[in-house]
């Protein structure tokens, strides 16, 4: 059994591993990690045969109250002019990789693969066939006063993440990073700047080199933010999206089709092999997309409620915080994932909100990143009550009607928007406050366990009832009607992938993340099935594909669930599962990953690049 020296001698190594910028795959190929998980002794480095994380782990978080304070709502995200000295020089088709003196590196790290510059490379796609409308700037800066709590106890806290696009010192990173609200048909250009502090400065976990991915709108791979388009401190990056619905641009009809509309998305930075360490660390933000019938005014269009007084974005994270330092701690070394045992809510320890009695939105995201949540609305003054609401969209994309619950589960990246109709609920259950309750045990990063009793499990928002108000928003239980389903059409060719354990890592067919590998080429203008197999054991894995989303055709060859019959672009592949998946792809050419949102088995190689070219193959098992 490892003394207490042994602990913290064993940690301050595993923090200098991280400060060096090594990952889990560096020590595997300096033979310094057993394919087990454990650091080994070699080349007179000590103390680092106990792998046990120190005190970073499960259950010795220090005790903090819940519900102190009110859940923050998240900052927009201000619209800049081509004036703006952020804009300057202003974005331009292809980039800008003319080398700053300054830094020796190109201004622009788009054009850059795996931290290389390839000439000539990532210029826009339909730049100027759907040139920009609006502009925004955005600075990845860390903020070394965040509190996550008001209790006394808990210090600042370190985070990272974007502000609101100001120069000024004084605008420092807040967690959820701005929302960005745009609208279809109106392209849109984010710059973002990379002025994070040194690797020497990063508290312990995180590297200072970032790539933004805006999860799951349809994007060209050069604005997709993917894990190999990682640009460094010193540099920017423009973002451009063409704000047209999936198949623009496609043979197969109807084109732009509105039912392929999205509401609900967040982006977060994708880093390959630093995923979980960055995104723990605080950079991931909210994106609320709009059109002629998701309006975000109540008295248009679908009438859902109205943005933003009663439409609210909820980010669920747990954390690990250190007794020693009451500051939140991560283990990259923790090969199963990471769960936390404190929660958090846009960044607090379990808040308040409160509400008027009326329907309001709230578009809840599993920001990871490991635990899966199954929710609940818990009256903690009666906990017999089964109490109601409304799924009414699942990962971004409204359903055809709304479904009604009184749970859904969740993981991580997945996204679902539910209707709570608090004044109907006030009258039939006589609550005045209710638990956003999570009672789905989970103890470690495999999987979740079982279901808890009401009462027994974590809040990770509690809602207190006001007063009633009126209320202009459809009523769910009209059973209104929104988005139809896209046809089903043949498959050019289907496709198997197995997610399991390999050496110690995770794997997809028995290979491992390669950023200079594709994996396979899907032909522009057609459609494939992917069958999707868990085989490695006890833990389940949420799995998302960019580009383009898919519908669920069966699971074990059962039909999804009535919530999961949506678009979808993360799917909860459960205990020895074979899901299969239709997709349609159309628009843009390039290169996306396919991997784990288990940031943990991300980092830890469950990701692969595939393609879309004008011709593709048909291999099976790629």
């Amino acid at each position: 059994m490892a003394n207490r020296r042994d602990i913290l001698n064993a940690q301050r190594n595993r923090q200098e591993i991280i400060k060096a910028g090594l990952n889990r795959r560096d020590l595997f190929k300096m033979g310094l990690l057993t394919s087990a998980g454990y650091l080994v002794h070699k080349n007179g480095l000590s103390a680092w045969a106990f792998d046990g994380g120190g005190s970073c782990q499960l259950g010795n978080s220090p005790h903090i109250a819940p519900f102190l304070d009110p859940l923050p709502i998240v900052p927009v995200l201000p619209e800049r002019t081509l004036a703006d000295p952020g804009l300057q020089p202003n974005p331009t088709i292809c980039p800008n990789n003319a080398i700053n003196p300054a830094t020796g590196l190109p201004f622009e790290g788009r054009g850059q693969f795996n931290g290389v510059l390839r000439p000539g490379t990532d210029c826009f796609q339909y730049f100027n066939q759907f040139p920009p409308q609006h502009y925004f700037v955005e600075r990845a800066r860390e903020n070394t006063n965040f509190r996550i709590t008001s209790d006394a106890s808990i210090p600042p806290q370190t985070i990272w993440g974007f502000n609101l696009g100001g120069s000024d010192p004084s605008d420092v990173a807040v967690f959820p990073n701005p929302m960005i609200v745009v609208r279809y048909q109106q392209p849109w250009v984010v710059r973002r700047f990379n002025e994070l502090p040194p690797q020497a400065q990063n508290g312990g976990f995180g590297v200072p080199e970032i790539s933004s991915h805006l999860h799951n709108f349809h994007s060209a791979p050069e604005s997709d933010g993917g894990p190999c388009r990682w640009f460094f401190r010193g540099q920017y990056f423009d973002y451009y999206w063409t704000a047209q619905q999936a198949g623009f641009n496609s043979t197969h009809p109807p084109n732009g089709d509105i039912n392929e509309s999205l509401s609900s998305l967040w982006y977060h930075d994708h880093r390959i092999d630093h995923t979980a360490e960055n995104t723990y660390k605080g950079l991931e933000g909210f994106l609320n997309i709009f059109n002629q019938f998701d309006t975000g005014d109540e008295g248009t269009g679908f009438h859902l409620p109205s943005f933003p007084q009663f439409d609210i974005a909820i980010m669920l994270n747990d954390k690990l915080i250190d007794p020693t330092t009451g500051k939140i701690c991560f283990d990259t070394f923790g090969f199963d994932g990471l769960v936390g045992d404190v929660q958090l809510a846009n960044g607090k320890v379990q808040p308040f909100l409160n509400v008027n009695q009326r329907r309001y939105r709230f578009r809840v995201l599993d920001g990871g990143p490991s635990r899966f949540y199954e929710l609940f609305l818990t009256n903690p003054n009666n906990l017999s009550q089964k109490i109601p609401f409304w799924v009414i969209a699942n990962d971004g994309n409204l359903l055809t009607h709304p479904v009604q619950v009184t749970s859904f589960r969740i993981g991580v990246a997945e996204r679902y928007d539910i209707i709570i109709d608090f004044k109907a609920i006030a009258q039939q259950f006589g609550a005045t406050v209710l638990n956003l309750e999570n009672r789905l045990f989970q103890d470690n990063g495999r999987a979740p366990k079982n279901l808890v009793g009401a009462g027994q499990g974590t809040t990770c928002v509690q809602f207190r009832l006001g007063a009633q108000v009126a209320d202009g928003s459809v009523d769910p239980a009209t059973n209104p009607t929104f988005y139809q389903l896209p046809t089903i059409i043949p498959p050019r060719v289907t496709r198997n992938f197995r997610f399991e354990r390999d050496n110690g890592q995770w794997a997809i067919n028995s290979q491992f993340a390669d950023c200079e590998t594709i994996r396979f080429t899907v032909q522009q203008n057609t459609a494939e099935n992917w069958v999707l197999q868990n085989s490695s054991g006890g833990w389940q894995h949420p799995i998302h594909i960019h580009l383009e989303e898919f519908q669920i055709l069966n699971r074990n060859g059962t039909p999804p669930t009535a919530v999961e019959r949506s678009r979808k672009d993360v799917i909860r592949l459960q205990f020895n599962e074979n899901d299969r998946l239709f997709f349609r792809f159309r628009d843009f050419l390039g290169d996306w990953p396919m991997h784990c949102h288990n940031t943990i088995h991300e980092d830890h190689a469950m990701l692969l690049l595939w393609q879309v070219q004008p011709v593709g193959d048909t291999k099976t098992n790629p």
